[in-house]
């Protein structure tokens, strides 16, 4: 993978390459793994802003976080959600913690590498494996577990995957502008503080 090949060039950097501190001077296997963990911080920082944002919001999944404790959702994330994390059991954090783990092992041991030739950064392909003898292992898809994207276009495609792109970039500046909003008294003018 060259830096001319990489997409998220566009409109907001000018057309161009935006690198001030020189980090695309690296080897092809080193920009592959930049855009890799890119992609997987974005991912993650998608999924946090939309947690925050709802947790905020007082929206909460029904239930109880933790039946031994008797602790519910809604109790959980009643005092924001940066306190909701400090009230999860250490067995909760443990299971995110392994599960988290495990889709990266799964990504890190796959073949071919996504620093390698053939491989692809920030691609999820079927998992979990391909099963054990004598035990079901379902195949599921990360990426599109529904199947939306196999009538399209590569054309199609590629947008969808430059939009998911810039929208982890972007998701990656909120969820640390909520975190300084909610920490820091006045650090992001735009945001009340929560």
């Amino acid at each position: 993978m060259s830096v001319e090949a990489m997409e998220g060039v566009g409109p907001e950097t000018g057309g161009k390459l935006f690198d001030p501190l020189g980090f695309a001077g690296v080897s092809d296997e080193a920009l592959a793994w930049f855009r890799a963990a890119e992609l997987k911080h974005g991912r993650v920082a998608m999924i946090a802003t939309v947690g925050y944002m709802l947790t905020q919001a007082g929206v909460y999944f029904p239930g109880y976080l933790s039946t031994s404790e008797g602790l519910t959702f809604a109790q959980a994330g009643a005092d924001g959600p940066l306190a909701a994390w400090g009230k999860v059991p250490d067995s909760g954090k443990a299971q995110i913690l392994f599960v988290a783990g495990a889709v990266e092992w799964a990504c890190e041991t796959k073949k071919p590498h996504y620093t390698k030739p053939g491989g692809t950064p920030g691609r999820l392909p079927e998992y979990p494996f391909d099963g054990v003898e004598g035990m079901f292992a379902p195949r599921f898809r990360f990426w599109d577990p529904l199947g939306f994207t196999k009538a399209l276009t590569e054309e199609q495609k590629a947008r969808k995957r430059l939009a998911e792109l810039k929208n982890g970039r972007l998701a990656m500046i909120g969820i640390i502008s909520f975190f300084s909003a909610s920490t820091i008294q006045g650090s992001v003018p735009g945001l009340p503080t929560f």
